[in-house]
């Protein structure tokens, strides 16, 4: 078994690095909303894991689906609050097996 099997990873699905920023520095709306309908991701697109940064105006968060239509559906659902920038990503140790000899 491979690193990034044994960490529980999709082998099939592409991840993401979601960058979020608030609108306006605002992150009220977006926890406001996030509390009252939950995350409004489609199925088929699934939240591994974010982190917010200090003074919190941008959240960090990594995705998968096998579909990338599914990153840009849930995205337009939060576009009225958020600005996005994605970024295709693999694990340290996916990175390490691809070069290693």
């Amino acid at each position: 078994m491979t690193a990034v099997a044994a960490a529980g990873y999709n082998a099939g699905a592409m991840r993401y690095m979601v960058l979020e920023s608030f609108r306006g520095g605002d992150p009220v709306p977006v926890y406001r909303r996030f509390r009252e309908r939950g995350r409004l991701m489609p199925e088929g697109l699934t939240y591994v894991s974010s982190w917010v940064t200090a003074d919190l105006t941008r959240c960090y968060q990594v995705v998968e689906c096998d579909d990338r239509r599914l990153l840009e559906q849930w995205m337009a659902r939060w576009s009225d609050l958020v600005e996005f920038g994605v970024e295709p990503v693999v694990t340290s140790a996916e990175a390490g097996e691809r070069v290693a000899p």
